[in-house]
C-alpha cells in the first residue's frame, strides 16, 4: 500500500467509524422516541427513513466541508515543500464513506425496530443496537490498536443514554 492510499485510506476510516455510529444511534434514539409514543409502523418507517436521509446527507456534506478545510489548509505545505500533493486528503471521499456508513448504520434499528410484533419492537431494537455498538467499539479499538474496554463503554453508554433519553420524551408526550 502506498502512501497516497494510507493518508486516505485513514481519512476514510475515520469517516465511517463515526458516520456508523451516528447512523446507529440517532436513528434509534428517534425511532425509540416515537415508538414510546406511537408504535403504528407507519409513524416508525417514516421517523426512521426521514432520519436515515437527513442523517446520511447531513454527515456526507459535513465531512465534506471539514476535509475540503483541512486540505485547504494544507496547499500552503504542499507549496514550500513540507508535503507531497499525494498526501492531500481527499473530501469527497471523506464524504462517501461517511454517508454510506451512517445509512447502513441507520439500517440496523430501522429493521429491528419494523421487524418484531409491536410489543417486542423497543426491547428488540435497544438489543440490537447495544450488541451492533459493542462489535463498533470493539471493532474501532482494534483498529487504532488501543484497549478495547474504555472506548467500547464510552459509545455504549452514549448510546444506552441517548436512547433512554428519547424513550422518556416519547413516553412523556404520549
Amino acid at each position: 500500500m502506498n502512501r497516497t492510499l494510507s493518508f486516505d485510506g485513514m481519512n476514510r476510516l475515520r469517516a465511517a467509524v463515526l458516520g456508523a455510529n451516528d447512523g446507529i444511534v440517532s436513528v434509534a434514539a428517534l425511532i425509540i422516541g416515537v415508538a414510546a409514543a406511537d408504535t403504528s409502523r407507519s409513524a416508525l418507517l417514516t421517523t426512521g427513513l426521514a432520519a436515515l436521509l437527513a442523517g446520511a446527507v447531513s454527515m456526507g456534506l459535513g465531512e465534506y466541508v471539514s476535509v475540503a478545510t483541512q486540505r485547504d489548509a494544507e496547499r500552503p505545505l504542499v507549496q514550500t515543500g513540507e508535503m507531497r500533493a499525494d498526501q492531500l486528503v481527499r473530501p469527497w471521499s471523506a464524504a462517501s464513506a461517511s454517508a454510506v456508513a451512517f445509512t447502513a448504520g441507520a439500517l440496523l434499528p430501522l429493521v429491528a425496530i419494523l421487524t418484531v410484533p409491536v410489543a417486542q419492537r423497543i426491547p428488540v431494537t435497544v438489543a440490537a443496537v447495544l450488541v451492533a455498538l459493542t462489535i463498533t467499539g470493539i471493532a474501532s479499538a482494534h483498529l487504532g490498536a488501543t484497549p478495547w474496554l474504555r472506548p467500547t463503554a464510552r459509545i455504549l453508554s452514549g448510546g444506552a443514554a441517548a436512547m433512554a433519553i428519547t424513550y422518556l420524551v416519547g413516553y412523556l408526550a404520549a
